[in-house]
């Protein structure tokens, strides 16, 4: 009996399989919209997904059955009321558009599949789930917004803004048996939710950030089984989070400011006799800020006395008398949106390494790994006193905290003790990038037992591993893993640890590419795109950060360019087309505006940071003083602009605007003309000043005449292997597209010298001097400390789309995106042994397990079923080439000849090439 494992991709729902159950059919990864919880969707058509695992090879879907219904029951009966889509001859199983009938607020879908098969039928067992959210302002006119629009005493609204924590309570009386019951929380600026003294989900530091002022994100969660009949206590904890912001009342024609946290509630209530009720916030909620949690500001920290706890707060008849009346107050201003990408959570846990005394009293403790979070405190003690706790990323040379580079963030914990025995702490509204923390205020010589570290970002699933026979290579990819879910914060933030930590655009214009490769990213960046959407102006400019909580709008290319490769990367990386149609428009509208503002004589003359973080040339040196080093910004602006025509052409295809293509195409050829007749130095086969950068950049986006195409790679060979002694110079801009370019035109040796060094410049030489994340600068160890960020990604360049794409041989065919075809091209020759890579796409696990020794080479392949791949083997003789210890004479399989190489064309399946 062949064994078929069908995974339907809509919510999560754990499984276990027992040993006897191998044979059986196996549903999990559940997820609508790409959302592992798809409480409140945000659209009446959602795209349904599902995969399927075979141990078999060459399994191709052939067609599916969708039935959708509006209760389990009917589903199980196989009443789709909903939706029964017929037997659809069709081989997607991603993206997979609800075609049913009209769905309405708050309505919850049932649904299940049945996938059809080259090799046989599979029904899913297990059924998927998802509701739709509030999708009318009118539904939510009737709910007030309440809060506090006051500061107590201790608060202060300065540029270092402290406001104690609001905390309100709402008792209620159910009189009937709930049968299901939901709650929908808008709580700006950050919020906990309570029902009868339980916290209600996992997450932490919600709902996710946005310009409150255009959008704001509401959450729902299914609290049935939290509801009895009779009394019950809703609660909630307000922080400040982004909207009272960090710095309130400081630099207000840069900084953006909301107003004091407030909050909306709907819990909607179905009774098991049909009738149904709506609970509401108005100003019959009760609100304190006399709690324990004193302030609470992402710069500075959180400060809690545990002496002013309010036992049973949020549970029923506790004595609120001494509480105000909440106050309404005014909404923020944007539209509400149910949140489609995940909230934060504590993902993992580190234990610290060691901690010492030092001189003066206090503790150094080292966490071992610079890390984004919190950390958790254990002590006991006499009422009052206080432990303090200061983070930051590296020490002086005395063994004290190094904290100029923080600026003028306090990264601060308080504690005050309530004396009762054991207590156990960690802050809940703010969080800190650290390695390092000085500890002061304990009594008794605190050891490592009192102390954990919580990892805190988004909740989305790590996709990728990659290990290789070169350790420096190794230890760079877990820096980056390390820094990039460090500073996803619901939305990619620059730092996460000095008074910055802003969403600025140009640090992701290629950098989320690579990162899609090690975490399933689709949601998150998607819902950053919006976040751009929302802060286009009317005339159609762009920030360089977005959200817009700082005011940079001064229009360049590069930075907001990332407006369209992201949109790229997650049409190439997820097929994600829907999100393409939707940002067209203003995408459209950002071209036009550069067009009209600042294209003359078709050179796009606007640039603003240039090819930013060029390698300097001392080690002293915070920026390069070397005009001979830095590439001209309009030569950078205009062959980006050009890129970006060419990505503009193939979304206007996906949205069906195809009358823009011939515009596109036209201004392209025109710039690329006017590009070659300014900065082409044809009798010197470069570009400009000779830089790296001013040679890549056409050189990867096609602008080189043909006839000079060797020549000028030749030359930027030249540049980067003798000239810079195999060294990177390139800045933020040309590291986005040098490893790749220089491995496709078949320099992959030197693209392997710039990822393995261990000397400056390079990623190595962090690693070799103590990096656990990776640098805001090339030397941020010797140019002014003060000026480095220690977790930054920005400097990553292409270099993880390399690892994969081109050492492991995993890359999506752009004419099939999301996977579905993969082209599986190692460069075996660059310098590496073995390599072990693994990535979960969209359709399931990709591997790629090669390793080279003197008898051959060994290829362990997974690719998932109803997939292919093309793959790529170092060979000209077939017959010292085998498939499964097959001779390759023998395969099945559709394989050609190809300039010293053979490529296979395989389906799906587990694979061992083996070429002697």
């Amino acid at each position: 009996m062949k064994k078929f494992f069908l995974h339907l991709t809509l919510i999560i729902s754990l499984f276990t399989l027992s040993a006897k159950a191998q044979n059986k059919i196996i549903v999990s990864d559940l997820k609508c919209e790409m959302l592992s919880n798809p409480e409140g969707i945000d659209v009446l058509q959602p795209r349904l997904s599902w995969k399927i695992k075979a141990d078999v090879k060459d399994v191709k879907q052939t067609a599916y059955q969708i039935i959708a219904s509006s209760s389990l029951e009917k589903l199980n009966a196989g009443n789709g009321d909903l939706w029964n889509s017929g037997k659809i001859q069709s081989d997607a199983s991603v993206n997979v558009i609800y075609n049913g009938k009209k769905l309405e607020n708050r309505q919850d879908v049932y649904w299940k599949v049945t996938v059809f098969t080259n090799k046989d039928e599979i029904q899913s067992k297990e059924n998927a789930h998802f509701s739709i959210g509030i999708l009318t302002y009118a539904d939510w006119k009737s709910t007030r917004w309440i809060g506090y629009e006051k500061t107590s005493p201790g608060d202060s609204i300065s540029q270092y803004s402290r406001l104690s924590a609001r905390y309100l309570r709402k008792e209620i009386n159910l009189k009937k048996k709930v049968k299901n019951a939901k709650v929908y929380i808008m709580g700006m600026g950050l919020y906990e939710l309570y029902i009868n003294g339980n916290k209600i989900g996992d997450q932490v530091l919600a709902p996710v950030p946005t310009d409150y002022t255009k959008n704001v994100k509401y959450n729902v969660f299914d609290v049935t089984s939290q509801l009895q009949e009779g009394k019950n206590m809703l609660g909630t904890i307000l922080g400040n989070g982004r909207f009272f912001t960090m710095r309130q009342d400081y630099k207000p024609y840069k900084i953006k400011t909301f107003g004091y946290p407030k909050m909306a509630l709907q819990l909607f209530l179905e009774y098991t006799d049909g009738s149904k009720d709506v609970i509401r916030t108005d100003d019959s909620w009760k609100i304190t800020t006399d709690g324990p949690i004193l302030s609470n500001n992402e710069y500075d920290g959180e400060e809690y006395d545990a002496r002013k706890e309010m036992e049973g707060w949020n549970t029923i008849n506790f004595d609120d008398k001494k509480w105000l009346s909440a106050e309404y107050v005014q909404e923020p201003g944007g539209f509400y949106e149910g949140q489609m990408s995940a909230n934060m959570k504590v993902k993992r846990e580190v234990k610290p390494i060691s901690i010492k005394q030092t001189p003066k009293g206090t503790y150094i403790l080292d966490m071992g790994q610079n890390m984004v979070g919190w950390l958790q405190l254990k002590v006991k003690g006499k009422s009052g006193e206080k432990i303090t706790m200061k983070f930051a990323e590296s020490l002086q040379p005395d063994g004290s905290l190094y904290i100029a580079n923080l600026r003028d963030a306090k990264t601060t914990d308080i504690y005050t003790l309530k004396g009762e025995g054991e207590e156990v702490w960690e802050p809940r509204f703010i969080f800190h990038g650290f390695r390092f923390v000085e500890i002061s205020g304990f009594t008794t010589k605190p050891t490592l037992e009192n102390f954990v570290g919580k990892v805190v970002y988004d909740d989305i699933q790590t996709t990728g591993t990659f290990d290789s026979s070169n350790p420096i290579m190794n230890q760079i990819f877990k820096n980056a893993w390390w820094g990039i879910s460090g500073n996803y914060k619901g939305m990619p933030i620059d730092c996460p640890q000095r008074n910055e930590r802003q969403p600025w655009l140009g640090d992701r214009t290629t950098g989320a590419y690579g990162e899609s490769f090690l975490f399933d990213n689709q949601t998150l960046y998607a819902k950053w795109l919006d976040d751009i959407k929302y802060s286009q102006t009317i005339d159609g400019g762009l920030p360089d950060v977005a959200p817009a909580f700082w005011r940079y709008y001064g229009d360049n290319v590069t930075w907001p360019g990332t407006y369209i490769t992201v949109a790229d990367m997650l049409y190439q990386q997820f097929d994600d087309a829907k999100v393409v149609e939707k940002q067209y428009p203003y995408m459209k509208k950002w071209m036009d505006y550069m067009e009209e503002n600042y294209l003359v004589d078709d050179i796009m003359t606007k640039d603003k940071y240039g090819d930013w973080c060029v390698p300097p040339e001392s080690l002293e040196l915070i920026r390069s003083k070397d005009p001979a080093r830095l590439t001209d910004g309009e030569l950078i602006s205009s062959a980006f602009y050009y890129q970006l025509l060419n990505i503009m052409k193939k979304f206007a295809v996906i949205a069906h605007q195809e009358k823009d293509i011939q515009h596109y195409d036209e201004l392209a050829s025109r710039i690329k003309k006017s590009f070659n007749a300014k900065y082409l130095n044809a009798d010197k086969n470069s570009y400009a000043n000779n830089t790296v950068t001013a040679n890549l950049l056409p050189l990867t986006f096609g602008m080189v005449p043909d006839e000079l195409q060797t020549k000028i790679f030749e030359n930027l060979v030249h540049q980067v292997e003798v000239v810079k002694n195999g060294h990177i110079s390139t800045g933020v801009i040309g590291t986005q597209f040098l490893m790749r370019t220089l491995t496709n035109f078949g320099r992959g040796d030197l693209a392997f010298k710039l990822a393995s060094n261990k000397t400056y410049p390079s990623w190595g030489y962090m690693v070799e001097n103590g990096a656990t994340t990776i640098w805001e600068l090339w030397n941020g160890n010797t140019a002014d400390p003060a000026m480095n960020s220690q977790n930054h990604v920005m400097l990553l360049g292409d270099l993880l789309i390399w690892y994969y794409e081109n050492m492991a041989g995993i890359k999506s065919n752009p004419e099939t995106p999301g996977f579905k075809q993969i082209i599986m091209k190692p460069d075996f020759n660059a310098g590496l042994t073995y390599v072990n890579a693994s990535y979960e796409s969209i359709y399931g696990t990709i591997k790629s397990d090669w390793k080279k020794n003197k008898k051959g080479l060994v290829w362990n392949i997974s690719i998932p079923a109803n997939t292919s791949a093309v793959v790529h083997l170092p060979a000209s003789d077939i017959s010292s080439v085998t498939v499964n210890k097959q001779k390759l004479s023998q395969f099945s399989g559709t394989y050609k000849t190809e300039d010293k190489t053979i490529v296979l064309t395989l389906p799906s399946g587990d694979y061992v090439l083996n070429i002697r």
